[in-house]
Parts: structure tokens; C-alpha cells; sequence
């Protein structure tokens, strides 16, 4: 069996599509053997096809309908055993009898308001209005790791900084979404229109810087919150902290955050090593 899935087959792709888009959690499967903890594993894809639903389709009710889906199969998943081959796989686990079902459901549910959100109007309003989809991702994520009463504080604000990084990534191509990457305040102190998000111009530049910095501050403080990290939100965390700090320092943040992540081998490595120490410190 390959150390990239808990399983082949169908359950294969899901898992690829998870790494497609965080690549770097290849190192962390070295740590977190699929054979061993195919749960954990499919619980990421889990969070990957449910993030993909609330930001991937445009049509917002083809996104419910998707979303839709998903509610009623976790909310039936402790009983029938699940259809889809995530919930299969997850609630053969007795970890997922032992989480709540409210927790199976906050984060569709979570998504599915957040459809009809539109640009928020300053950076607080940004990590609220992302904290409820990704604080409800992060509370379920935790409490599968770690147990009902670890708290998920440090992981959901990391979650949820880890996607407005994500979103800035994006910026020129989800200039017409109803919900900007950057705040309605930020783009009016820069004088940014729609149109000006796609072009390159010293304006959007110290938009971006901005935001940047808001986004480092947020994450050290973030630092100090409590609550233990799964290895894969530790090594996204990192790798997000990273990338930011790189853009921040830039000419053109915005081709470096395009570009990604450019870090070592050796030392994503050493870091998932640490975040699974922790892990199994910590693990229920």
C-alpha cells in the first residue's frame, strides 16, 4: 500500500486531490502512517472536498447542493456506516463515534451560510466571518486527534489564517467573487477597484503588503493561544508562516505568494518529525 492513502482505489483519488493542494503533507505521511491511521488521513481529504464545495464552484447552488449532500451523509454516517469512501473509512474508526455529531455537521453547515457572504469590511471582520467554516473544520480535526475536551483555539486560528493566505493567492483570479480577498477598508485606502485587483501597479502591491502584515501579527498572536496542532495543520501552519514572511519582504508580493512555497526538504521534515512528538504527547 502506498504511504500516500489509507487504501487504493477510489479512495486514492481523494486523497491526491488533498495533496494536490497541500503537497508539503507528503512529508508529514512518513509520520502519520496511512496503514496505521487511514482515519486521520481520509479526515484531511474529508476537509479538502468540503473546501473545495464552499470555495471551488461558482454557482453557490450548485455549491449547496453539494454541501447539501454532505450534511445528510454525516449526519447518518454514525449510523449506516457511511456511502461515500471518506465516511467509510472514517466511521469504521472508533474515533468517529466517540466525536459528536454536532461536530460531523458544524462545518457543512458553516459553509453553506458563508455562500451568500460578501467582502468583509475590515480584517476583523475577515477572521470572523472565515473562523466559523474554518474554526468548525479545526474544532472537528482536534477532537478527532486529540479527544472532545482538547481545545481547538490555536488550531482554528491557524486554520482559518491559513486560508485568507490562501485566498490572497488568488487574488487576481477571483476579482469578480462576491467575496474579495482583501477587506472593503483595505481596498478604499489604496484606492483598489475590481479591475485594478488583476494588474500589477505599486497600489495593489502595498494592498497586499498590508494585509501581509495584519496576517503576521494575527499569526503571533496566535502563537500563544491554547490547544494542540494534528501534524498537518502544524506543517501548513509553518509553511503559511513562512510564505508570508517571504512575500512581505517583496518587490511583487503577490508572484512570490503565486509561487509558493520554496522551503527545504530537510527541514519540512524536521518539522512534521517535531509536530508528530507533539502529537503523540498529546494524543488521546
Amino acid at each position: 500500500m502506498s504511504h500516500d492513502a489509507p487504501a487504493g482505489g477510489v479512495l486514492q483519488s481523494y486523497v491526491d486531490k488533498w495533496l494536490a493542494v497541500q503537497p508539503q503533507q507528503r512529508v508529514a505521511l512518513v509520520f502519520v502512517d496511512p496503514r496505521r491511521y487511514p482515519g486521520h488521513v481520509a479526515l484531511a481529504a474529508l476537509e479538502q472536498e468540503l473546501l473545495a464545495a464552499a470555495y471551488g464552484i461558482h454557482e453557490p447552488q450548485v455549491a449547496a447542493a453539494k454541501l447539501n449532500w454532505w450534511a445528510e451523509e454525516l449526519a447518518g454516517a454514525a449510523t449506516s456506516g457511511g456511502r461515500h469512501p471518506l465516511s467509510k473509512v472514517l466511521f469504521e474508526d472508533r474515533r468517529a463515534q466517540a466525536v459528536s455529531q454536532g461536530r460531523w455537521l458544524a462545518p457543512v453547515l458553516a459553509a453553506m451560510a458563508q455562500l451568500e457572504d460578501t467582502t468583509a469590511v475590515d480584517f476583523s471582520a475577515q477572521l470572523a466571518t472565515a473562523g466559523r467554516l474554518h474554526g468548525a473544520l479545526a474544532a472537528l480535526e482536534t477532537a478527532w486527534w486529540f479527544g472532545e475536551s482538547a481545545s481547538s483555539l490555536r488550531a482554528a486560528r491557524y486554520a482559518t489564517l491559513a486560508h485568507l493566505l490562501h485566498a490572497l493567492r488568488r487574488l487576481q483570479d477571483d476579482a469578480e467573487r462576491s467575496q474579495l480577498p482583501l477587506p472593503m477598508a483595505r481596498l478604499a485606502r489604496y484606492g483598489l477597484s475590481r479591475g485594478e485587483l488583476r494588474q500589477p501597479g505599486q497600489a495593489r502591491s502595498q494592498a497586499i503588503k498590508a494585509q501581509l502584515a495584519d496576517l503576521q501579527t494575527a499569526w503571533r498572536e496566535a502563537a500563544a493561544l491554547p490547544g494542540p496542532l494534528s501534524v498537518f495543520r502544524a506543517l501548513e501552519s509553518r509553511q503559511h508562516m513562512a510564505l508570508a514572511c517571504r512575500a512581505a519582504r517583496a518587490a511583487e508580493p503577490l508572484a512570490v505568494l503565486q509561487k509558493g512555497s520554496s522551503g527545504s526538504a530537510l527541514a519540512a521534515t524536521f518539522a512534521a518529525w517535531h509536530a508528530a512528538r507533539a502529537w503523540r504527547r498529546h494524543a488521546v
